[in-house]
């Protein structure tokens, strides 16, 4: 039963983190015309950005208390944010490059 919690606010977190992100990041291509064939990277960021979060912080205050529970390693999750960064400022000079 607790893993079904667990994977029930798993999905509660990034749809509800993961929507209010996306809406305030939709907020700000929408100033660039030529950025809305290209959004769906910046939700791809957002993700990535969930996932570590998740990884990071999440996992140690829900219901599935297991073992093997790690934090990712500095490293990875340096690497990780600075993907998520990077596709979330992608779209601007796609619009650009591309046209």
């Amino acid at each position: 039963m607790r893993v079904i919690l667990e994977l029930l606010r798993i999905i509660f977190i990034f749809l509800l983190l993961g929507g209010l992100a996306w809406t305030v990041l939709n907020h700000i291509y929408s100033f660039y015309g030529g950025i809305q064939s290209y959004k769906w990277i910046g939700a791809i960021g957002i993700y990535i950005a969930l996932f570590v979060l998740y990884r990071n912080i999440f996992q140690f205050s829900g219901w599935y208390q297991r073992k093997g529970r790690k934090k990712l390693p500095h490293n990875m999750t340096f690497v990780l944010l600075g993907v998520s960064i990077l596709c979330i400022l992608l779209p601007f000079p796609m619009e650009w490059l591309v046209g």
